[in-house]
């Protein structure tokens, strides 16, 4: 009788266990993985402090060097390893926004690749931004499609918070899909 006791005992507490465990794992917040885009070679500082700033709230950020990790002519090829080996098992891309991203043909294609697997699109624009003769913010053009039609979502650099960049990115992820505009022809080569 007393082993009997103690094997009660015993699933008893393993069960709360398993409970409270289950519990503890529902409270937590969603950790998003996310792609980030950005120009390599321009923006590179800026993506270092944005993945180290937000590096609690995701579970993943990406900082491959598409350029030089696929090396191919073949455009169908490039798209392919995009979508399978970097925006698959993301819920958003987030474009950092510099002064010639919108001139690098691998921004473009990976943005392509996030809309085809609609998925979340986030731009933050950074403070090397560049302006066109009206003063308007030169963002990637299938972007700024995107953002017209009201798919894009997009914020400013400085005041970035990670409160306001959360519910950005839920934001972003929440968008009705029917508001996607991937239509634009791709990039073929850097600017």
């Amino acid at each position: 009788m007393l082993l009997f006791n103690m094997v009660c005992l015993t699933h008893k507490i393993s069960d709360r266990l398993s409970i409270n465990a289950i519990l503890a794992a529902l409270a937590r917040p969603i950790r998003r993985k996310v792609f980030v885009s950005y120009h390599h070679s321009g923006d590179q500082a800026y993506y270092n402090e944005f993945s180290q700033f937000f590096h609690d709230q995701f579970e993943a950020m990406f900082d491959n060097s598409l350029e030089r990790q696929i090396d191919s002519d073949n455009v169908d090829y490039v798209m392919q390893r995009i979508r399978d080996n970097h925006v698959t098992g993301t819920s958003c891309t987030i474009v950092l926004i510099g002064a010639q991203t919108h001139l690098r043909k691998y921004v473009d294609w990976e943005i392509k690749a996030t809309l085809a697997k609609q998925h979340g699109l986030l731009g933050i624009v950074l403070p090397t931004h560049t302006l066109n003769p009206s003063g308007q913010i030169i963002v990637p053009d299938r972007f700024l499609d995107n953002s017209t039609s009201g798919y894009a979502v997009w914020t400013h650099w400085h005041g970035l918070t990670v409160q306001g960049f959360t519910q950005l990115l839920e934001s972003a992820i929440a968008k009705p899909k029917t508001l996607i505009d991937n239509r634009r022809a791709m990039r073929q080569r850097n600017g």
